[in-house]
């Protein structure tokens, strides 16, 4: 053992307890937070990883940056191999891998071609930050700076990788070794050495020098940089909600007495799978650049409710593991003094964040968690809620409507209702909007015609049908959610419903996925899936006549993110001769909120921009006869904007029941 494996020695012992040191911390800080069982189903788990993490699926969505994240995290994954074979050289000098034979001509192929794509990223990464200044990207100096350094890192982690590659080739008369397929570096290695071999010797072991210090250094600067997600981004992703699983809010056991704050106001009150989140954030700014509040100058920002949970946890876990009981941070709480309630009150739960975090963050969860303990535990929340809340507590409508009065709209149309006659397949679940809008009751009219004409038999609940707790649930009123839930549960099971069709995704939603937490368990489908299987089946026939128009869809979050419904809406509309559907240029799981989701339908916009506005102007630019939805918050949000921009007589919106009937014979 030479003097150079010595000091290797010990530069390796203490990179890895430094680096052991680091990571406990971190693992002790996530111990802070609640315990939650995301360990189930291994194998699905796995494939997650495979397809989002390994697979960088929701990254190339964004194909420009995609694709340089995508050569910049395979370099990575891909050099180490070459980092491992030279630290196993750091104890015995002369080792390598090629007793792999064929495997290892692979291994160095591939890493001398990535080598150059990653160069070729990072620098194109650089370029985008320093000389394009994408907006998503600019996250302060602090986070510019680290963003370069760690970029920095990679380069001379490639680029010492070459330095090695072009002094070996020296070295070996300028071919490669035993197994060896180099390309690139054989080709340029003469340029380097254009004479001989001269001191190719000492400037391979300085490469080798420089790429272990460069390795190692990038290893213990991780933990400490928002690059952390290199270490957690695949943990995250395994750690991920399931599909069956996926977009539903976690419920609360009212009933713990143990329990002495609701939702979260402090991390403490978070899972760490929560906390975990806080650690993966890359600040790349996705979900930022997507989210409707932000988009309309709100104070929201989805990127920062995750920042400000890492940031805290930073501050306040080594207090609380240390048992501090008096100090001025602890004093402080997450909410109101680093994430403000106008932040928490301005999301829509459309999900768009959701859907285009590249590492599965959940931000959603975490900001009604926050909502809920605003309201559950310290009652503080807009005044334009006491109505809705008294509403639904009172008349089961989050409007001052009689319940009783919730099956009028069906008067004449020889509908029965389940009290009347339960020897019925399928209940067609209204709503509220359904019940009581006027503009929507129209809709109501119109999709219990085409089942009529489709010869399918349907009952109502009328009066027993109360809100389905979506509003109140999103609002963070879990205990009014959970009490409208479990009397509509305890009627539908009464008439022993197993299927049930609704207009409205909210209900939808609510139906299909929370209700399963409260011993709900239907079939549930939407009325543009019935629509869609009634035209396909013939069971409702289309006019021959063209009505030479264009129309618009909107996709509505819930139905679109929550529940990947986005053709069942379109495809009868594409079947009606004459009917143009031109798609806006944020469409489908890009779609642009409408603003009323959350309970945002009925909380006013007080900063920057309407959020119905800024998708009905996208919408007005496709130049429709009619804008379509398959929504009633949609319908209302969309028609409003079409008002503001003094479009009424211009452009109709509809919702595709009243399109398809009057285009039926």
């Amino acid at each position: 053992m030479d003097v150079k494996n010595i000091i290797f020695i010990l530069v390796f012992a203490a990179t890895f307890v430094l680096f052991y040191f680091s990571m406990r911390r971190k693992i002790k800080f996530l111990l802070v937070g609640k315990k939650e069982n995301r360990f189930d189903k291994v194998s699905e788990r796995i494939k997650n990883v495979l397809t989002i993490a390994f697979g960088q699926t929701k990254l190339l969505r964004d194909p420009v940056a995609g694709i340089i994240h995508f050569f910049i995290f395979w370099g990575f994954m891909l050099f180490i191999i070459a980092v491992l074979e030279s630290i196993i050289q750091g104890f015995y000098s002369p080792f390598n891998f090629s007793f792999l034979g064929p495997i290892y001509s692979l291994i160095t192929l591939v890493q001398d071609v990535f080598g150059v794509f990653v160069i070729v990223s990072v620098l194109w990464a650089l370029y985008r930050r320093y000389i394009l200044k994408i907006q998503r990207l600019e996250v302060g100096k602090k986070g510019k700076i680290d963003a370069t350094i760690i970029l920095s890192l990679i380069l001379l982690v490639v680029v010492s990788m070459f330095g090695m590659n072009f002094s070996s080739i020296a070295l070996n008369g300028f071919t490669t070794g035993h197994s060896e397929l180099r390309p690139i570096s054989i080709t340029l290695a003469p340029i380097f050495y254009p004479h001989n071999s001269n001191g190719a010797e000492l400037y391979y072991e300085i490469f080798w020098w420089m790429h272990i210090v460069v390795v190692f250094s990038f290893l213990n600067f991780l933990p400490h940089s928002k690059h952390f997600h290199v270490i957690t981004s695949i943990p995250n992703v395994y750690f991920s909600r399931l599909k069956e699983n996926k977009n539903f809010l976690k419920s609360i056991n009212l009933e713990d007495e143990s329990i002495e704050v609701y939702g979260a106001s402090d991390i403490e009150h978070f899972t760490w799978k929560q906390l975990l989140d806080g650690y993966t954030c890359t600040e790349c700014g996705r979900c930022s650049s997507v989210c409707p509040a932000a988009n309309t100058g709100k104070k929201l920002s989805p990127r920062e409710i995750i920042v400000n949970i890492r940031k805290r946890t930073e501050e306040k876990a080594p207090l609380i593991l240390a048992k501090t009981e008096s100090n001025d941070l602890l004093d402080k709480t997450l909410v109101h003094n680093y994430i403000t309630d106008e932040e928490l009150w301005a999301c829509t739960t459309c999900m768009a964040c959701v859907k285009e975090c590249p590492v599965t963050i959940e931000h959603v969860d975490a900001i009604v968690d926050m909502r809920r303990n605003l309201v559950l535990t310290e009652s503080v929340f807009p005044n334009e809620l006491n109505p809705v809340f008294k509403s639904l507590e009172t008349n089961f409508t989050p409007w001052a409507f009689n319940w009783q009065d919730r099956a009028n709209w069906a008067e004449g149309l020889n509908i029965k209702t389940m009290a009347e006659d339960s020897n019925c397949d399928l209940l067609f679940w209204v709503g509220c909007a359904g019940s009581f809008d006027a503009r929507y009751q129209k809709v109501s009219k119109a999709f219990a015609f085409l089942m009529q004409k489709a010869n399918i038999e349907f009952r109502i609940l009328g009066s027993e049908e109360k809100c389905n707790g979506d509003t109140a649930r999103r609002l963070g009123n879990e205990y009014l959610a959970q009490m409208l839930i479990q009397e509509n549960v305890q009627t539908l099971n009464g008439y022993n419903v197993k299927k049930i069709v609704t207009a409205c995704p909210h209900c939808y939603n609510a139906l299909k996925r929370d209700y399963k937490q409260f011993n709900g368990n239907y079939e549930v489908i939407h009325h543009s899936e019935l629509i869609k299987e009634m035209v396909d089946s013939g069971k409702i026939k289309l006019k021959d006549d063209s009505i030479n128009k264009r129309l618009t869809f909107h996709d509505s979050c819930y139905l679109g993110r929550y529940n990947d419904i986005y053709d069942s809406p379109r495809s009868p509309l594409q079947k009606i001769n004459g009917l143009q559907l031109v798609e806006m240029e944020r469409n489908k799981d890009k779609g642009f909120c409408c603003g009323a989701g959350g309970g945002r339908m009925f909380l006013e916009e007080t900063e920057g921009t309407r959020i119905n506005e800024e998708r009905t102007r996208e919408a007005l630019e496709t130049k429709p006869d009619i804008i379509a939805s398959a929504c009633p918050f949609c319908m209302t949000m969309l028609s409003d904007g079409v008002k503001s921009f003094d479009k009424l007589e211009e452009v109709e919106v509809k919702d595709i029941a009243e399109i398809v009937l009057e285009n039926t014979i």
